[in-house]
């Protein structure tokens, strides 16, 4: 969605501060707003004016005509709007079908004026430019101003003056206000561009001999732009239209949308309402809410909302669950159904956006059968028979009723049975696996198939000839352009080059049938277009940000003569340029927001049409007689499905995108496809909004359309509705009565052409049309001819599951895959909620166990005390001779922890083997030390360079006064002291020193803290896990060391000769 109406308060805000103008705009930032807790003494704190001035007082809720509903107050005090507002304040009310609570006030100082000082403004954005309404006549009884205004269309880069205004707009206003309103309309026009607004109207505008003031005011602002506007939008509240709640949940879903490169939508409308919908694609989820409505269940929809643009499991999970929640609410006495429909996808993963629903029907699955649910299934698109199989096997396990159907079954079927209108099949048809296309059932396939294709004419965009450049590293949608070129015996592939403005000039490896091929990469697009002077076509998969650069850039080329865009969320004022441009230099812009189009045998566009199996199931390798334009992609795939089940196929299809001002139109291409011989009839799936759908039935009408048309528009729902509802698609809003799907359908059928009575009739239309050209000899269906076979990618085959390899790699510690970082089984938020520090993170880590509290403080005692040990030590010495020498972080960190060893600091684990063995196996303390001198071997962890039992080392002292305190038991570890006692009556320096402490205190932890048993205890000793202690508490102190000699800018280090011992032996002579 791209237009979004904001608050009356907004949008004066933005006037108020950004307009420039030489009229006097009065009572600047006079606006306070009341709710239903506002601190009245706070309010009149912050606005002193609500004290002396005269008021209004109105609710700011999105309501038209607020003044002829008797909503606003005129002409009060301070008191008088207080009294007036505890009968207005958070009563219910009724507008038309709309149902709601009058909540959100807006109080402004009160402007007294005559009549013949109210005006009229509007501006508002249509595809050729921005409209300029202007009637000298305004206020509550200004009429149509439609057919009453003066008009003045600003085209595309063009600027409004002063001399246009006065002289076209400004007819029947007295000349004493002329100059005034011509810098005021022209300021407000600027306004208008410089903070993409889509709508913005003043009624009325009032001018006195003070100035300018702005009374009531309505806008609406491109979303889109958010990237560019921000600095001077803020953060701008979009309040939900009259009669419908905002609620968390739908807060919630935006959110996850802002941050995901997927769509994600969700608007409650009844959530008491038993049939909820979960669906994927902005096409399709208006069409299953039209079908829901159809039947008679508009009164119980709850909710519409889509998933599209290949959501993560985490996400679809996120959203799933939300969906659940709710619908788990309440209960209804006849149950509830859930539909989880969509068209056939062109590249998500089916199957991963199903394992995220799994996971949500899971963890519901008791509110669910409590809620007595139902769940109808029906999907399409890669990989979409592992993703209904999963879905069936949670019906069964969790014992949830699930039916689940494919591609066999009409995309709007499930909705009949879901509401009880047909009956549910026992066992429904099995659709061909994704592999399938591996196998050719024909032995006499060819491998270079030539297809009869019609002559290519001016109109044509595409041909077998056709050659293309990819910008962006899109590089599993070029693979799918060349399997799809391939399979349609082209001679050579379509993507000639791609282009990459982050990387080098280089190669990029593709698959062309069975053989590898090498296609260059280029940094600019002058090296590529002038490299390949035959290329044409160009497919922008440039990001929303980037998208309008890089077309501008494309067009410069004279050569490219069509271009798809597949971003969503270009703002419109840049789309209405790129538009501008594109018909200045004769070029077809498809999209934005589309997956492309698609000539079966010719060419495809990026994604468009999915999988290679549905490239086969639906017969795109050939041409078919049947020609169509969509806005939708992902329903212009479930069009191909439909066409290849009813007719000989599809000829060309299109999907010029879901923005408001797409482009190219639906009649561009219509007219195309009607002076293309090969296209015998005509398919067209319109949608609520705009009126581009009127010009196919002027067409009809002059008969420049001969052709046969079958044509539905999807969003008849809109208009059982109580409030306004945004479909998934930008364009997808009516804002007049002619632009509701209803409307345009029948004048679609008044014009001739052939219009289905529900989308579920769309197919029997569309076969009754087919059989009736092929009974009249106009169509001859040709001869079926088997498509060459294509071998799959290794890495798809793996991700249906048919074939394995063994992992290269194996980790059972941490998984990076999800939304969330995970260790050891443990999300990273919940890590931090527990507080679980480094210990707790160490021991999820190294032990994949939660360990308890006293575990986690002694593992970051044991960090503290062995962090450092001063410069002398051979560690922190060879670390500060490495920085010294100029060499970076991470070497001079190296060089230190390669002197560890049994002779620094790697006495750790010795020394809890050495301790270990002689405790386990009976050694009396004195037997255990007389015999590690009999064999001349040096007990570990005994001993001292400076330390001794009479100047104890303070480091052991303070853990062992933590171990005593805090561990179950300390067998090991008073063994230890025992043999202390021995070693230092003999020496007093031969004391357990930190490192032996550390390694045999470790053994007494995991021995008996009791989350190990005795064999993984030993385990972890054995493999070097307690030196990690030493090597990760040592690192603090040597990168210590490090940052210290940089910062004291300490030179290369020599060592002093006469700390050497010169030992040479004397001069021989032979």
């Amino acid at each position: 969605m791209s237009a979004k109406a904001i608050s009356e308060q907004t949008g004066k805000e933005f006037l108020y501060k950004y307009i420039c103008t030489t009229a006097a705009v009065q009572n600047r930032f006079c606006c306070a707003t009341v709710i239903a807790d506002t601190d009245w003494n706070r309010l009149k704190q912050d606005h002193p004016w609500l004290l002396t001035e005269r008021l209004v007082v109105k609710p700011d809720q999105l309501i038209k005509r607020r003044g002829k509903l008797g909503l606003v107050a005129v002409d009060l005090n301070l008191e008088g709007v207080q009294e007036w507002l505890k009968s207005n304040l958070m009563t219910e009310i009724t507008i038309g079908k709309a149902k709601g609570i009058l909540k959100n006030f807006l109080i402004e100082p009160f402007v007294p004026h005559l009549q013949e000082e109210e005006f009229y403004v509007c501006v508002y954005t249509s595809r050729e430019g921005s409209h300029v309404l202007f009637h000298h006549e305004g206020g509550v009884d200004v009429g149509d101003v439609d057919t009453k205004a003066q008009r003045l269309l600003v085209g595309i880069d063009e600027k409004l003056t002063e001399d246009m205004v006065t002289q076209q707009l400004l007819v029947h206003v007295t000349d004493e206000k002329k100059e005034v309103l011509a810098s005021f309309i022209v300021g407000l026009f600027n306004l208008y561009e410089d903070l993409y607004f889509t709508y913005l109207e003043i009624n009325p505008l009032v001018v006195t001999k003070e100035g300018v003031y702005i009374l009531d005011m309505a806008a609406k602002i491109d979303t889109t732009a958010d990237y560019i506007c921000k600095p001077k939008w803020g953060d701008v509240e979009f309040p939900p239209p009259f009669g419908r709640e905002a609620y968390p949940e739908e807060a919630y879903i935006a959110d996850l949308d802002a941050k995901s490169g997927a769509s994600l939508k969700l608007t409650l409308l009844n959530p008491r309402g038993r049939i909820w919908t979960m669906v994927a694609g902005g096409g399709a989820s208006v069409v299953y809410s039209d079908t829901i409505c159809d039947l008679g269940g508009v009164d119980e929809l709850a909710n519409y909302g889509e998933y599209s643009g290949a959501p993560s499991e985490q996400q679809t999970y996120d959203y799933a669950k939300t969906i659940l929640s709710l619908m788990t609410h309440e209960k209804h006495p006849d149950g509830k159904v859930l539909i989880i429909g969509g068209s056939i996808a062109n590249f998500t993963n089916v199957a991963a956006t199903f394992k995220g629903i799994v996971r949500a029907i899971k963890d519901y699955q008791g509110p669910l059968k409590e809620h007595e649910v139902t769940i109808f299934v029906r999907r399409g698109g890669p990989n979409y028979q592992e993703g209904l199989r999963v879905m069936g096997e949670v019906g069964k396990t969790t014992g949830i009723p699930i039916h689940v159907f494919g591609t066999e079954t009409h995309m709007t079927a499930i909705v009949g049975m879901a509401l009880g209108h047909r009956p549910i099949p026992n066992q429904p048809p099995v659709a061909a696996h994704t592999a399938n296309f591996l196998l050719n059932t024909s032995a006499s396939a060819a491998s270079n198939v030539c297809l009869s294709t019609p002559l290519a004419k001016a109109t044509t965009l595409f041909s077998r000839q056709t050659k293309a450049i990819v910008w962006g590293m899109q590089t599993r949608a070029v693979q799918g352009m060349l399997d799809f070129d391939y399979v349609c015996s082209r001679e050579e592939p379509s993507v000639v080059a791609m282009i990459y403005p982050f990387t080098g000039d280089h190669k990029q490896k593709f698959y062309w049938g069975h053989k590898e091929i090498l296609l260059p990469v280029y940094k600019n697009m002058a090296d590529a277009m002038k490299k390949h002077p035959d290329v044409d076509v160009l497919i922008n998969f440039a990001s929303l940000r980037s998208a309008f650069d890089s077309t501008m850039e494309t067009m410069q080329y004279p050569q490219i003569h069509t271009i798809a865009i597949i971003a969503e969320g270009i703002p419109e004022a840049l789309t209405c340029k790129l538009i501008k441009t594109a018909d200045e230099k004769g070029v077809t812009i498809i999209g934005p927001a589309t997956v492309g189009g698609i000539k079966p045998g010719c060419f495809k566009i990026g994604n468009t049409g999915g999988m290679l199996d549905n490239i086969l199931a639906s017969k795109l390798y050939r041409p078919g007689s049947v020609a169509y334009v969509s806005r939708s992609g992902g329903m212009s795939n479930e069009l191909n499905n439909i066409i290849s089940h009813t007719t000989d196929g599809v000829f060309e299809g299109v999907a010029i995108g879901g923005d408001r001002f797409p482009g190219s139109t639906f009649m561009e291409h219509v007219l195309r496809y009607q002076d293309t011989p090969g296209v015998k009839m005509i398919v067209v799936l319109g949608e609520i909004g705009g009126t581009e759908e009127y010009n196919i039935c002027q067409g009809i009408a002059d008969g420049r359309i001969t052709k046969p048309v079958v044509c539905w528009c999807i969003g008849t729902c809109a208009t059982m509705f109580s409030s306004e509802v945004q479909f998934g698609h930008a364009g997808a809003c009516a804002s007049q009565a002619s632009e509701t799907a209803v409307a345009k359908n029948q004048a679609l059928q008044e014009a001739g052409a052939f219009v289905p009575n529900s989308f579920d009739e769309l197919g029997d239309v569309i076969k009754f049309v087919y059989d009736d050209l092929v009974a009249k000899g106009i169509i001859v269906p040709a001869q079926e001819v088997p498509p060459p076979t294509v071998p799959m990618d290794y890495s798809w085959a793996r991700e249906l599951g048919l074939i394995r390899k063994p992992a290269s790699f194996m980790t059972s510690i941490c998984d990076e895959r999800g939304q969330e970082l995970i260790y050891a089984g443990m999300p990273i938020t919940e890590v931090f909620k527990e507080e679980m520090g480094l210990g707790g993170v160490l021991g999820l880590l190294w032990f994949q166990r939660r360990l308890p509290l006293y575990a986690c403080h002694f593992i970051e005692m044991c960090l503290m005390v062995t962090a450092d040990h001063g410069p002398a030590v051979s560690g922190a010495h060879n670390t500060i001779v490495c920085a010294r020498a100029g060499k970076d972080l991470v070497s001079s960190l190296t060089s230190g922890l390669l002197t560890i060893g049994d002779r620094f600091g790697g006495a750790l684990d010795a020394a809890a083997k050495q301790f270990s063995k002689a405790f386990d196996s009976g050694l009396l303390p004195m037997e255990f030390v007389n015999k590690m001198k009999k064999d001349g071997v040096l007990i570990m962890g005994i001993g001292h360079r400076v330390k001794s039992i009479n100047n104890p080392d303070m480091r052991v002292q303070i853990l062992k006064d933590f171990v005593k305190q805090h561990f179950p038991s300390t067998q090991l570890l008073d063994y230890a002291l025992e043999v202390e006692k021995i070693t230092t009556s003999k020496k007093p320096n031969l004391i357990l020193n930190v490192d032996g402490f550390i390694g045999v205190a470790f053994v007494d932890l995991l021995r008996t803290c009791g989350g190990f048993t005795r064999d993984e205890a030993d385990e972890f000793v054995e493999i070097g896990t307690l030196n990690g202690i030493f090597v990760l508490g040592r690192s603090i102190g040597f990168i210590g060391h490090y940052l210290d000699q940089k910062r004291l800018k300490q030179g290369l280090y020599r060592h002093p000769w006469d700390d050497i011992s010169y030992v040479l032996p004397e001069h021989m002579s032979m």
